[in-house]
């Protein structure tokens, strides 16, 4: 297994497959431009970072941010972020499994955040900054309690993983102003401080992966 050091941590770089959709569990392909995309569901923390890291990706078609795994419907932000509604706020990808597989998604995923926190990243604290991957199929379940097996088994991290895979129900758009944030506001407070920071080093990282 191959280690790196990555935004302060010491990850292993994986390979792993599939997905789904937004309130729509029928529609987890889109044939789009003769392509099957595919669809993934992910809470790494505030979504403005991790919506601006994923859209870099070749083979990414669509990064929207929003809300899943809450006990309410078409939930507003200032009620997610009272975390009394159960939602995290999460990104939902679009991709082409072809150019970059789910395995290689959900490599990103883990090397760009800390899931070993509970309920909070860095200084966002809260229940709706919870590390969680939503499947949407099966397959997706497998793949994604294996990756979190195999980090768990090498003990990559002093503390154990604590990642939620829970099965995907709804996703609820983020309001307009969410939608990329960061392209949108860079030079706003935790934009400069947090997410530029955080994406100089993921593209030397992963650079081979960027559009």
């Amino acid at each position: 297994m191959h280690v790196m050091i990555f935004l302060g941590l010491i990850v292993p770089l994986y390979s792993g497959v599939l997905t789904n959709d937004p309130g729509n569990m029928n529609n987890n392909i889109d044939n789009t431009d003769n392509k099957n995309y595919e669809k993934i569901t992910l809470g790494a923390g505030c979504f403005w970072c991790v919506e601006a890291i994923f859209e870099r990706l070749e083979g990414v078609k669509e990064v929207v941010s929003g809300y899943s795994g809450g006990k309410i419907a078409n939930p507003t932000y200032r009620e997610v972020t009272s975390g009394r509604t159960g939602h995290a706020e999460v990104i939902q990808v679009t991709y082409d499994p072809e150019a970059i597989p789910l395995e290689k998604l959900l490599e990103i995923f883990f090397l760009t955040h800390d899931p070993t926190t509970l309920n909070r990243q860095g200084a966002d604290v809260g229940t709706q900054y919870r590390s969680a991957i939503f499947y949407h199929t099966e397959q997706q379940k497998k793949i994604a309690a294996e990756v979190k097996e195999s980090l768990e088994k090498e003990k990559i991290w002093p503390d154990p993983v604590v990642t939620e895979i829970t099965p995907f129900t709804a996703f609820y758009m983020a309001e307009d102003y969410h939608q990329e944030y960061f392209r949108n506001n860079p030079e706003q407070a935790y934009c400069r401080m947090v997410i530029t920071p955080k994406i100089e080093k993921f593209k030397k990282v992963f650079e081979e992966y960027l559009r």
